[in-house]
This record gives C-alpha cells, structure tokens and sequence, in this order.
C-alpha cells in the first residue's frame, strides 16, 4: 500500500532515506524520532491482576483465612520501604525495543513519547498519591553517567511531568534530579538472581540533602522494575532521610520466571550493558 506523504515528507524521504529504528521499516515521513507509528500502537498497556504494592503480575488473588489479598509473596514477607509502585506495560515487545533505544542507542528524542507514557502510568496513582511531589529519578553513578552522557531515567520524568502538565495540571510535580546519589558503581543488574540484586544495592544510594526530602512527599522514577531491588533500596534512603513517602512509577515492568527474569532477556540485556560500557568508554578517557 502507497503510503500518502505531504510533498515535504516526500522529498525530505527522498534526500534523507530512514527506516524505523525498532522494526526496520521506511519511515512516511521526516521525524526526529524514528520509530514508525505501527511500532507505537504495537506498544499495549499493562492489563491483568498485580500487586498492589509492587506491580508485579499475579496469576490470581490470593486467598488467605477468610479474606483475599493482592499482594505478592514478596511483598507479603518483607514489604517495601515504597507505597505503591506502578508501570505502563511489560517490559518485552516493542516496548523492550524502543527502551534500548533511549538506553544504549541513545535516541534522546524518544524520551519525550516515552516520557508520554510514563505519565499514564503515574496516573494510576490517583487519588491515592499526594497531589504535590518531589520526582527524583534512579540516579546513575558518575562514571556511567560520564560514559553514557545523559541518565535516561532523568529524561523520562522530564517528559512525563511535561505530559502531566497538560493531563493533570492541578498536580504539582517538581523534578528534584540531584536528591539521590549514587555512592557506589554497582554491577549491571541484568542476569543477577533476585537475591544477588538485593546485595548488588544494597547501601548504594544517599540523599544528597535530606532537608530537602523531610517532610515531603516522593516520586522515584526509573525506566524499569523486575524484582525491584533497586527501588526498594532507594526508597529506604528517602525515608531514612525523612520522606514522608515513597512511590515508585517506571516505565516497564519485567515479568519474573520463577523468581527471576526470563534467561533470554537477561543475556541480552548483558550484552547491551556490555557493549554500552565498552563503546561509551572508546571515546572517554578512565577517571584518575
């Protein structure tokens, strides 16, 4: 089928030949970000029975004495430091794909769609969350933040408060991306088992000023959640520091296969980071 373009589209196609980043195929039209609209709409929302606590899937309520809850077993045993955590769709798909883009390809324009989503994630926190909150993006080290060159989940909340500016406007969100620290380079979390992720941040985060966050109310945000070591470790530093609570919007939430992430995804998400650290690090010299 003939795709119908404006006459600029057509020459701007014709001198500066694209395809979409995420499935390959000619772009109708000159874009600074290039996906193609079918991979957007291949992109669902997250449907089906979660946790109401981390957002992870169930396969069903659980039945307990005389009452049924909808809590994990995790969240069950050892609840989080966190309220409540939320996430537009499962991380896989396209989804997945258009996140490696902003991620390892760094497609910065993407940020501001993705971001778009994000905010319908965070919806889902009405009426429950405090209608004023600090956002405090999942801070990256600094040396992968040197190697990188931008902190993609600093990006997404930026896009997601714009986005939020215009659905909610009585919601007042004020980006706070210097809050959190991260003390220490933490091994890559992709492949590690949930225990192992638990060490692996255990300790590697710290308010930078907690005057800043006592008394307030917080919004941590990061691209993705799988067992939400990370989450819960950043959020026991917020409340330590005298938040008043914590919740936790991502823009993908991965699926745990007994306990863990699916094998295929967590080696190709090790292989992303590698190849992200070793080509970042080409052209920037190690810290002394």
């Amino acid at each position: 089928m003939r795709v119908l373009r404006s006459p600029v589209d057509a020459i701007g196609s014709a001198l500066l030949p694209a395809s979409c980043t995420l499935c390959g195929s000619p772009l109708p039209r000159l874009s600074s970000v290039p996906i193609c609209d079918a991979c957007w709409t291949e992109i669902p929302v997250d449907a089906g029975v979660v946790c109401q606590r981390c957002g992870d899937a169930l396969d069903a309520p659980v039945v307990e004495g005389v009452g049924t809850s909808y809590l994990c077993r995790a969240c069950r045993v050892a609840p989080p430091a966190f309220a409540r955590a939320v996430s537009f769709g499962t991380y896989e798909g396209r989804l997945r794909d258009a996140i490696h883009a902003l991620k390892y390809d760094r497609l910065h324009p993407a940020a501001r769609k993705l971001g778009a989503m994000l905010a319908e994630a965070i919806a889902q926190l009405l009426p429950e969350a405090p209608a004023e909150m600090l956002v405090v993006p999942v801070p990256l080290h600094r040396l992968k933040h040197r190697k990188r060159g931008f902190n993609q989940a600093r990006a997404l909340a930026q896009g997601a408060i714009e986005a939020l500016g215009v659905s909610h406007p009585t919601w007042k969100l004020r980006l706070a991306p210097s809050t959190l620290m991260r003390l220490r380079s933490t091994e890559t979390q992709a492949g590690l088992t949930p225990t192992q992720r638990r060490k692996n941040v255990r300790g590697a985060f710290k308010v930078s000023d907690p005057a800043a966050v006592r008394g307030r109310n917080v919004l941590l945000i990061d691209d993705i959640l799988t067992t939400g070591a990370t989450a819960r470790s950043a959020a026991q530093s917020l409340i330590k520091a005298g938040a008043v609570s914590v919740y936790v919007a991502t823009l993908a939430r991965a699926r745990r296969i007994n306990n863990n992430v699916s094998p295929d995804h967590a080696a190709r998400d090790a292989q992303n980071a590698i190849a992200d650290m070793h080509s970042s690090s080409s052209s920037h010299q190690p810290a002394s």
